[in-house]
């Protein structure tokens, strides 16, 4: 006896993707095998690490905790999504490069997608502030000062890319 298959649609970093999936496919699962992003990684699969957070109607939510049948209709970012419209890297991205915010990478894809989604609530955040967004993201190679740093470069980026006026803390 053969499982049950539903369909699933979504739209991924602004494509429509379509798959038949069991109920029980993890979002993780689905992203990386029925869609072929593999950019997001799975860590601990308990939703504890971070590794694979991605946006889910602009939200971080972890994909190894979630069905794909139960995001079905949403619309979904992911690591590979996180860059400019040109595919150029995102600001987010491009801070990590320049404030050296990761050293083995396995956790960077969860970090990206987390601080995207602070950064657009808190566009001018303090160091504080940028510690408590990645509090729920795990990473083994880092001292998390350059990721904090990265978060703060990140959101001067932005601003720069937007011609905010940069705000006197």
């Amino acid at each position: 006896m053969s499982e049950e298959l539903h369909d699933v649609s979504v739209v991924v970093n602004g494509l429509p993707r379509t798959a038949r999936v069991p109920a029980r496919r993890l979002l993780s699962d689905f992203l990386r095998h029925d869609v072929g992003l593999t950019g997001t990684h799975v860590g601990c699969e308990h939703g504890v690490c971070g590794a694979c957070t991605v946006l889910v109607d602009s939200r971080p939510v972890r994909s190894c905790l979630l069905f794909a049948v139960g995001v079905d209709g949403a619309a979904i970012t992911t690591i590979e999504g996180c860059t400019l419209p040109d595919g150029e890297l995102g600001a987010v991205q491009q801070a990590f490069m320049e404030c050296h915010g990761l050293q083995c990478g396995f956790c960077t894809p969860g970090f990206v997608t987390t601080i995207t989604a602070f950064l657009d609530e808190q566009p001018d955040p303090s160091a504080e502030e940028a510690r408590e967004a990645i509090a729920g993201n795990l990473c083994r190679c880092t001292g998390y000062q350059n990721i904090v740093a990265a978060v703060l470069r990140a959101a001067q980026i932005q601003r720069e890319i937007t011609g905010q006026a940069v705000a006197e803390r």
